[in-house]
């Protein structure tokens, strides 16, 4: 096998009269999304985007998903645009892609039209209704190789410039057996999809999902503030299968809507994004004794999870969960600064081997070669490994704890976040003499702390309003007299960590 949409093809073939995606506007059989992806397919190969990238500016919504799948349909590989982004943003993302076509629909066609990008634009109504041509299509398929881009999943970057992982079609197909195995994902599996599109975490729905005969429902977002109502949603939908970051399956906690509604099937929850806090865990395990539920770890760069721990026992509350093992098919390393194996217990930097691994960077060749770099374990002949960034020991029982990240880099509200992007984005502010951004882990905030002639505060929250999505945006802003600095004249980060843990009535701007 070596195309994504071989396994569409098999899943038609088999489940064609089964439910596929649904969202709150109705549901499309695999039949029904085979037509809609050869439509749309042949619609954009008048374009000719074979191995050159579309951008898809659309909502979290069925017809993503097809424009998604026809992409793959002629030859092309995908990203996902956030509709809710500033321009500005959406912008820095499409001038590193420079795509060959924009997909988006009658509800987003002047905003995207106001890009200004210099490609055509196609609606996905005009996509539907082009006629399929197959010995086309079939063209393209049969000069694919499995090597071929699938999409580029843009993530924050420490230079203000997003980084886009471009992830390939055997990097999908290798994940997606993985998970489809592990999970006991089937044709009987209905999940309720909570992450973005341009998330990487949705790879495991989506691609799980066609190789399976799964079934998508997508959730609407603004249910995630009612919970009660979320939970009910659940429960008409026949949901039985979860993979949320941890605030999202946190605020059924806060409100304990598990107790005020009829439980939903779930048998499976799986979790990822950012940590699980264990007594969010503990309550959702207490209500379904029976299900799966299981602890991913992983950064987009190994097309979504490289670790994984299913929960075989009891928690304390204050206890953390492991990050668990390695995936099958997938190689971990845990490696010191000197480029060692790390002894057991010791802390290093987890790095991953394998067919999940992604092509790299996307017109970032410096960045990809600092990441994807040479395996210092293995002298004999050229293997490439991931740096994740992340540290970890290995536990007295073989499991890897997550102990931190090496650099500035942090995951909050279930994205991962380079902090120097949203200092970047504040430096272009007038009057401003230097800043930095830290996260606040304790009360999972971000905190901006400036130095300024004057309190900038309103200036800077309207300008990073303007300038990034919602989840970057810092909760806090303090000014201060003067940045503390170590002993090597950079700003102390770890001394504006430690006034984050000042009194919660600090006057706080």
């Amino acid at each position: 096998m070596k195309h994504l949409l071989e396994l569409l093809d098999s899943t038609v073939q088999r489940w064609q009269d089964r439910p596929a995606f649904g969202d709150e506007h109705g549901t499309l059989t695999w039949h029904q999304v085979g037509l809609a992806v050869h439509s749309i397919g042949t619609a954009m190969t008048r374009h000719k985007v074979q191995r050159r990238p579309v951008a898809l500016y659309l909502d979290h919504e069925v017809p993503c998903l097809l424009a998604m799948l026809s992409t793959l349909a002629a030859g092309g590989y995908y990203t996902v645009l956030d509709t809710a982004q500033p321009p500005e943003r959406v912008r820095r993302i499409t001038d590193q892609l420079e795509p060959a076509l924009l997909v988006t629909d009658a509800a987003h066609r002047a905003a995207a039209e106001a890009l200004g990008l210099n490609c055509p634009i196609l609606g996905v109504a005009d996509g539907l209704a082009q006629p399929p041509e197959p010995f086309v299509l079939q063209t393209l398929r049969a000069e694919a190789i499995d090597t071929d881009l699938a999409y580029v999943l843009f993530t924050s970057g420490s230079t203000g410039a997003p980084k886009g992982v471009a992830v390939q079609h055997r990097a999908v197909l290798a994940y997606s057996a993985w998970a489809a195995g592990t999970f006991g994902i089937d044709e009987t599996t209905v999940f309720g999809n909570q992450t973005p599109f341009y998330f990487s975490m949705s790879v495991t729905d989506l691609y799980t999902s066609l190789r399976t005969g799964a079934q998508i429902q997508i959730l609407p977002k603004r249910l995630f503030s009612f919970p009660v109502q979320l939970l009910d949603y659940l429960t008409t939908h026949g949901v039985n299968t979860l993979y949320w970051v941890p605030s999202a399956l946190g605020g059924v906690v806060r409100w304990k809507a598990l107790d005020y509604t009829a439980l939903p099937p779930l048998r499976t929850v799986l979790f990822a994004g950012e940590t699980m806090p264990t007594p969010y865990l503990n309550y959702w395990r207490a209500h379904y004794p029976t299900a799966l539920f299981a602890n991913l770890f992983g950064p987009t760069e190994t097309t979504d999870i490289c670790a994984y721990y299913i929960v075989d026992r009891d928690f304390a509350d204050d206890e953390p969960l492991p990050i668990g093992r390695a995936c099958d098919n997938c190689g971990l390393l845990v490696l010191t600064p000197d480029g060692k194996a790390a002894a057991p217990g010791e802390v290093g930097e987890l790095c991953a081997r394998g067919s999940f691994l992604a092509a790299g960077y996307y017109n970032m060749p410096d960045k990809t070669a600092d990441r994807f770099c040479p395996n210092p374990l293995q002298p004999h002949y050229p293997e490439t490994i991931y740096r994740t960034g992340d540290l970890v020991r290995y536990d007295e029982e073989g499991l890897l704890q997550y102990m931190g990240r090496a650099d500035n880099q942090i995951k909050h509200m279930g994205y991962r976040i380079e902090l120097g992007e949203i200092e970047t984005a504040a430096f272009g502010q007038e009057g401003l003499q230097s800043c930095a951004c830290v996260y606040d882990a304790p009360r999972d905030r971000l905190v901006l702390f400036f130095t300024a002639g004057r309190d900038l505060t309103e200036a800077l929250r309207t300008r990073l309003a303007q300038r990034l999505p919602a989840y970057m945006q810092p909760a806090v802003y303090r000014r201060l007299k003067a940045m503390p600095q170590n002993q090597n004249g950079k700003i102390d980060r770890a001394v504006l960590r430690e006034q984050c843990k000042e009194d919660e009535n600090h006057a706080y701007h």
